[in-house]
Parts: C-alpha cells; sequence; structure tokens
C-alpha cells in the first residue's frame, strides 16, 4: 500500500502540472481557429503558461481546487484503507508540490492546512469490472463551482422543454449567466436524469471524459456538437474577452428519469480541466 500512496502522490503532481493532451490539443486548435485580437492572445498565453508549469514542474494554477476522486475498485480493496491512503498522499502532496491549502472547517473557519478534513478531498468509489483499480482524479476549482447549475425541466424562464432541445438550452443558459468567468473557453459536463445527486455526479464524471471523445449513443452525440457549435457561437470568447471559442468540450450523459421530474445538472471547468488516471493492477 505505500507504493499505491506513492502513486496516487505522482498523480496529484501530473495533475497539478499539466494539462492532458487532449485539452491541449483543443486549445491549440482554438488558438488556430481564432482570428486575432484579444481571444488570440489570451489563447497564446493560455498555452505558454502550460509549457511553463510543465517545464518548472509548479502547479498550473495557484488554485487547485477541490481534489475530486472517482475510484473503481476491485472487491479485494478494502473502502476504509483506500480512504486512508488518499488522505495520506493528499496530506503529502499537499506539503510536497506545494498544493493551496484549501480545506476549511464550516464551523471554526480554520484551515486544515493539508487539504483533508470531513469529506474533504471528494472520493466516490465504485465496483471494478476486472482486477484493476483505476484512479481518476479531477481538481474541481472554486469560480467553476460557484457557476455551476442545475435546472428542473421544464423551465419556463428560458423555454426549455422536457426534451434534448431544452437540455441545450440549459448549457446554453448557464454559460449565458456565467458572464465570462471562470476562465474559459470551458470544459462541460452535462448530466440528466432523476434527482439532484445522481445528475450532479454525472456531469461531474463527464468532466473525465476526453475532448472529441463521442458518446455513444448518436443523438447524444449529436446534440453534443450542436451544443459545442452554439456555445461557440456566442461571442463571449477565451477569458470573456470576445472570440470564437467559449467551449472546447461539451460532454453528455443520462440516466432514465422519473416520469415527474426532468433533471439537469451544468458543470462548467475551466481552460485547464485538470485531470489525470492511474491504473494499478
Amino acid at each position: 500500500m505505500l507504493k499505491l500512496k506513492h502513486g496516487i502522490v505522482e498523480l496529484y503532481k501530473k495533475v497539478a502540472t499539466s494539462i492532458p493532451p487532449d485539452v491541449e490539443e483543443a486549445l491549440k486548435a482554438a488558438l488556430d481557429k481564432e482570428p486575432g485580437g484579444e481571444g488570440k492572445r489570451i489563447l497564446e498565453g493560455v498555452i505558454s503558461d502550460i509549457s511553463r508549469a510543465r517545464k518548472e514542474k509548479g502547479p498550473v494554477c495557484i488554485d487547485t481546487g477541490v481534489p475530486t476522486f472517482v475510484i473503481k475498485a476491485p472487491s479485494s480493496i478494502d473502502r476504509k484503507k483506500m480512504r486512508e491512503i488518499i488522505l495520506e498522499a493528499t496530506r503529502e502532496a499537499t506539503k510536497s508540490i506545494p498544493l493551496r491549502p484549501n480545506a476549511v472547517d464550516i464551523i471554526t473557519g480554520e484551515n486544515s492546512t493539508d487539504n483533508t478534513g470531513r469529506n474533504f478531498p471528494v472520493i466516490y468509489i465504485e465496483e471494478s469490472e476486472n482486477n484493476l483499480l483505476v484512479v481518476d482524479l479531477l481538481f474541481k476549482g472554486y469560480e467553476c463551482e460557484e457557476l455551476s447549475r442545475t435546472y428542473r425541466l421544464p423551465d419556463t424562464t428560458i423555454g426549455a422543454e422536457r426534451d434534448l432541445d431544452g437540455v441545450r438550452k440549459v448549457v446554453i443558459d448557464a454559460v449565458r449567466k456565467a458572464e465570462g468567468r471562470g476562465c474559459p473557453p470551458y470544459s462541460i459536463g452535462v448530466g440528466i436524469g432523476a434527482s439532484r445527486d445522481q445528475v450532479v455526479v454525472l456531469s461531474t464524471k463527464q468532466l473525465f471524459r476526453r475532448c472529441y471523445e463521442k458518446h455513444p449513443d448518436p443523438a447524444i452525440s449529436r446534440l453534443e456538437e450542436e451544443t459545442l457549435s452554439e456555445l461557440n457561437s456566442l461571442g463571449i470568447g477565451p477569458m470573456g474577452k470576445g472570440g470564437r471559442t467559449t467551449a472546447i468540450n461539451v460532454s453528455i450523459e443520462y440516466a432514465h428519469r422519473h416520469r415527474d421530474t426532468y433533471l439537469v445538472d451544468v458543470s462548467i471547468s475551466c481552460w485547464a480541466n485538470r485531470r489525470g488516471k492511474l491504473i494499478w493492477g
């Protein structure tokens, strides 16, 4: 288990100091599409920051957010021990990288100084389909969390009915209401389903999907493409300063809903979308 803890510390370093290759590729493609002006200058700066962080082994962004783990573990892995290893690795990574300490007690207002605390970091553990332990880690920045939204359809304020076109409308609405905050171009995860907790987890998990990764259902894949295209016609652009690229990716997942509900959650990530994977076994 000592080797596993070391592996998770290294995963923290990778996520903190580098950008996933697919995200970097999407940002470079966005740069090529920008005709000039402030949007192009901002994307040039973003790509420069990525190179600097990789070279200097320092955090891509000062806010390393809320570490969020989605783990697929075989039945042989003790869940309690797994959580303990993650907490130990988090403390070590916070000190060695270093990471900004973000965990604050809601009662005392005191910062734990090591990014651990009551239900912090966020850890989801699911049953693995094989004997491999798969650890996915995502940094969720504070501002993007404030911009993310849950909708109940129908929503008459934006003309969104209980259908896929209504889903498209709520994603556009969420991005419009963000007003360029949260450091676009965004990666956007969308969850559709029956309950609030379900759709929030679904939308969060979509931020782990690679850019350009298509949903297997043609209707959802088409919705992802059409929504992304419309977002990039809004003119919000990089950092909200105008341009052709407001988002680099829209990923959608759904569950069967209750007959009387239609909930949609929109999770927004900044351009960095810092995530990584460890496969153990």
